[in-house]
């Protein structure tokens, strides 16, 4: 009977040690880094769930920066980033992209601008 405690005990905490390295919600955070400074700064994190954020900034405010992480398919997600007066401009394989625009709308577009109504010319 001890052996049998013993078994389901040994079973019961590989269980549990396998679970909780892979939850994500009990990542540990195992690089930590910060620089900041008069012009600028940067800072570099990474966790155990291999999530990794590297970010630079200066002093007008503009940050380039790169996050990633692991899909749940193990794919390898990495977005590559600018944020600037302009706004945030992300770039990554995975995000989508328009289809480009059909020449006969350009067409028309062009023609629509050169050809303005009589409405508006008033």
């Amino acid at each position: 009977m001890f052996k049998y405690v013993l078994l389901f005990t040994l079973v019961a905490y590989v269980s549990a040690a396998a679970v909780s390295s892979s939850d994500d919600a009990h990542a540990e955070v195992s690089l930590q880094k910060s620089d900041v400074r008069f012009n600028g700064f940067d800072t570099e994190l990474e966790t155990s769930n291999s999530i990794h954020v590297v970010q630079h900034g200066d002093e007008k405010g503009n940050i380039n920066g790169e996050y990633g992480w692991i899909s749940p398919e193990g794919e390898h997600v990495i977005i590559n980033y600018v944020a600037d007066e302009s706004g945030y401009h992300p770039q990554s394989e995975l995000l989508p992209v328009a289809p480009p625009v059909p020449e006969a709308i350009v067409k028309a577009l062009e023609y629509i601008a050169s050809h303005p109504s009589k409405e508006s010319t008033n």
